[in-house]
């Protein structure tokens, strides 16, 4: 290997990597404790500017317009294939897309509207099923992608990435076949937001740092849900005291799936193959003569000194959160819609929950039939497990039945849906065979840890 040379840099170009990484870091994935709960700032800014805009406008209204422009564009582009449309790659990978998507948008809008208006059946708007994704999750989801999309560039495009990256590839490429970028991805997912992990890992392989296959296993196993929504699990059966035991119970779990699940099938067979064929250098091999610390400097700063200006910062955001807008919010709409209509109206959740009975009563948990009713709901809705709990008196299994609905990871009404509209190579299918793979294999640690507690 080429020996490299040490650089010395300037007090304005370290300034340059560190005080945005910094300001990232504090936005996106610092706890902070307000009002006796704890949450990160960018939540907190989310929620005002949700206020702030529901006051103008309201949301739901504002989502109705993005849905609508999403689908006629990409049926526009499917029937006429327009030149403002084609010859711009940005445009041209929001509308560009195949006929399967271009229906499922057109799905969403239909479904978006006959919940804004109460048409048709109940079922399909209630507040348990279509108006619970219009007006509570989507409506949330819309400021956090607006936020989001302006911050995540403090962590992508000045330099910490390829500054973590180089001391964490010792341990995520043995143990998690991971760059040691990814770690920064499972970071701001755990602290931040599971969306937001999944946005940052969809960069990051469109940007050619990440494989078909790395970004498939960061996106089904590391964006996970926030600190935030784990409280709101445990408010809903009735266990914030128990909150040190229950994170310690579903980050074991959660590092246990890890190990196994992009090991197996469907994750192991992804190719690894980079977006579009390009493939960009992430700095992870060290140069002979040069410490970590000294090379993951000289990647920063560099990576600093292409990104460090106001104008690319909100070029770069305003494109992200266009593409989550246009380009996630009719899948999440019409795939979460279907999913939990799905859970309120048929028993086919029951059904496919009835497969566990026999591994509940081998671990001895306790009222096994109506946890087994909870285990797979989950795929639909993760907060839908822990509010089914409410029927369940004994507090082991309403503690099993929390854990479980976090360390399954994938839920359709959000992660699950903005993965699908992702760039990220993983289909329905896949996401159902890893949200039951990771059942199987938390399950009996989470249960381990309840007998321990309980």
């Amino acid at each position: 290997m080429e020996r490299g040379k040490n650089e010395s840099f300037s007090a304005s170009r370290l300034a340059k990597f560190i005080v945005p990484s910094l300001l990232g870091v504090f936005l996106l994935m610092t706890p902070l404790v307000i009002d006796g709960r704890q949450t990160v700032l960018v939540s907190l800014m989310s929620k005002a500017t949700n206020a702030f805009i529901d006051g103008i406008v309201p949301i739901p209204i504002l989502v109705l317009v993005f849905i609508t422009i999403s689908t006629l564009l990409a049926l526009f582009c499917k029937l006429s294939a327009p030149s403002f449309i084609m010859e711009n790659d940005y445009w041209k990978k929001i509308f560009d897309i195949s006929w399967f998507w271009t229906s499922a948008r057109i799905l969403g809008l239909v479904i978006a509207f006959m919940v804004y208006f109460n048409l048709g059946p109940e079922i399909l708007w209630s507040d348990d099923t279509g108006g619970l994704i219009l007006h509570d999750l989507i409506g949330g989801l819309f400021t956090v992608f607006l936020i989001a999309g302006f911050i995540l560039p403090l962590l992508t495009d000045f330099g910490l990435l390829e500054f973590i990256g180089v001391y964490l590839t010792k341990i995520m490429r043995p143990v998690f076949r991971l760059p040691g970028r990814s770690a920064i991805d499972c970071i701001a997912s755990w602290v931040g937001d599971g969306t937001i992990g999944v946005a940052l890992t969809n960069r990051q392989y469109t940007e050619g740092y990440y494989t078909a296959k790395e970004a498939a296993i960061i996106s089904t196993t590391f964006s996970a849900v926030s600190i935030t929504f784990c409280l709101v699990v445990l408010e809903n059966i009735g266990m914030m005291d128990y909150f040190a035991h229950y994170y310690l119970a579903v980050t074991v779990a959660g590092i246990a799936a890890a190990l196994i699940v992009p090991r197996i099938p469907p994750l192991s067979r992804k190719k690894d193959d980079y977006y579009r064929g390009e493939r960009k250098e992430a700095g992870e091999l060290i140069p002979d003569g040069l410490s970590r610390t000294q090379w993951g400097l000289s990647m920063a700063v560099k990576k600093a000194d292409n990104s460090g200006h106001v104008g690319h910062l909100l070029i770069n955001g305003g494109k992200t959160v266009l593409d989550l807008w246009l380009g996630v919010l009719p899948i999440i709409m019409a795939f979460g819609t279907l999913a939990l209509v799905l859970a309120e109206s048929t028993p086919i959740f029951q059904w496919l929950g009835m497969p566990f009975m026999p591994l509940l009563n081998l671990l001895g948990v306790p009222e096994a039939t109506a946890a087994s009713h909870t285990l797979v709901v989950g795929f639909a809705d993760m907060v839908v497990p822990s509010l089914m709990a409410d029927s369940i008196t004994s507090p082991m299994t309403k503690f099993i039945v929390g854990a479980v609905s976090v360390t399954q990871l994938i839920y359709m009404s959000e992660t699950g849906a903005v993965i699908l509209g992702s760039d990220i190579p993983v289909d329905l299918k896949d996401l159902f065979i890893i949200f039951i793979e990771r059942t199987i294999i938390t399950l009996p640690i989470v249960c381990l840890f309840a007998k321990l507690f309980f």
